[in-house]
């Protein structure tokens, strides 16, 4: 990694030149697993972050059954295991009164038949912790992506804004890891196919009480559901309404959405006299999308940032780290041999992943409730998805989507050393 001496910009702020092998614009799951993975393997890479820390509430917090097998692999997995976490060894749901597993992960070919909760910033600083102990990686916070820096049609890296001035960031390749709203991507002028998702989710922590429930679970209601995660200490719930009903909930005030949920929650009535203001209310607007092609010449996008999935399953995350790893095993031989990374390196990436991410986005739109209805028409009490009436009434079918759940359609194993 080679550093130039600072210079004045015209507006006055001193521009810091840094030369490095690989630029990595997002210290998510995707960015700082790739990061890792290039570090140990003896490349340069810089990753940048632009918030000064990892500590985002209601982030997605799974750790699933194929990335502790990664986990395994880089030998971390019981250290890792180790942090505060929870553990769901199936993944349950009441409808109508009966319970049913939707996720059985008991017989997957791996040793951790679990996934396992745990907050983002724990995971995120523990990747830190094992990079950062390679002298070739380097993590810049506070450091959001301004734009790219391009010759000729080429990207040759990305200039980054920080407290002490602007940072240019050239590299052999700039990666687009920053997340569904990626600055990189749009810089890059990557055209996005977006699917219509009627729902949002309103994310809510309530106590945890002597009596409750141990385990991470979904109740499904007539016109909405409920998902409750067991976080240790408290419960992480969402509450699912269709899109732009937020709206119209908040205009019936605070009391009344304790009533609303309360009809589907099943905790105490006056649990939910915890949401004292809709300042405890979080809004995800649900998104499915992805980018038509994940390059340009000089870059390309990975996880969120090329590829956005709904909470279902928990699986973007997943996704995201399977990305790294694929992107990792691709360009690490490039980069070790000093070849110039080309536009057919950055293509294999991407059909590498492809498909995995064209069969996950296809099943998380058929599960989904319903279509685009008026608001009348999504009032009206329905049943619960054709998937889950499938696993009701073949309840062995939970095996198969434990495996979709908690593998996916193509898990990545890591090559480099």
């Amino acid at each position: 990694m080679e550093e130039a001496t600072n210079a004045p910009e015209n507006d006055g702020r001193s521009v810091q030149h840094i030369r490095t092998s690989v630029a990595v614009a997002g210290g998510g799951p995707a960015g700082m697993m790739l990061g890792l993975l290039l570090a140990r393997s003896g490349i340069d890479v810089v990753v940048v972050e632009k918030h000064g820390d990892f500590l985002r509430d209601f982030r997605g917090d799974t750790i699933h059954p194929s990335t502790l097998e990664l986990m395994e692999q880089l030998g971390f997995v019981d250290e890792f295991l180790s942090l505060p976490h929870t553990r769901a060894p199936r993944l349950n749901a009441v409808i109508g009164g009966e319970r049913v597993t939707i996720a059985d992960f008991s017989r997957l070919p791996v040793r951790h038949r679990f996934i396992a909760f745990m907050p983002q910033w724990d995971f995120l600083n523990f990747i830190v912790g094992k990079a950062g102990q390679y002298e070739n990686f380097r993590l810049l916070m506070n450091a959001p992506v301004t734009g790219l820096i391009e010759r000729g049609g080429h990207v040759g890296g990305l200039t980054v804004s920080t407290p002490e001035g602007i940072i240019e960031i050239e590299a052999d390749l700039a990666v687009g890891a920053d997340g569904r709203n990626s600055t990189v991507r749009e810089a890059a002028g990557l055209e996005v196919q977006r699917f219509g998702i009627p729902t949002e989710v309103l994310w809510l922590r309530l106590s945890k009480q002597p009596g409750d429930p141990t385990e991470t679970m979904g109740h499904a209601g007539s016109r909405q559901g409920f998902v409750m995660i067991n976080r240790g200490d408290y419960w992480q719930c969402g509450y699912v309404v269709r899109k732009g009903f937020f709206a119209d909930i908040k205009l019936q005030g605070i009391e009344a959405f304790r009533d609303r949920v309360a009809e589907i929650c099943p905790f105490p009535r006056e649990r939910l006299d915890e949401l004292k203001s809709w300042d405890d209310v979080h809004l995800l607007t649900v998104r499915i999308d992805r980018l038509k092609r994940w390059w340009r010449p000089g870059l390309i996008c990975i996880g969120d940032a090329a590829h956005a999935m709904s909470p279902v399953g928990g699986v973007g995350i997943n996704l995201a780290i399977q990305d790294a790893v694929a992107a990792a095993n691709i360009l690490v031989p490039v980069l070790v041999s000093g070849r110039a990374v080309t536009d057919d390196d950055l293509a294999a990436i991407e059909k590498r992943r492809s498909f995995p991410t064209k069969a996950t986005q296809f099943l998380q739109r058929m599960m989904r409730i319903g279509g685009k209805k008026g608001r009348a028409e999504a009032e009206k009490p329905k049943g619960p998805p054709a998937f889950v009436l499938a696993i009701m009434r073949f309840p062995l079918l939970s095996h198969l989507t434990g495996r979709l759940v908690g593998l996916g359609f193509r898990r990545e194993k890591i090559e480099t050393v």
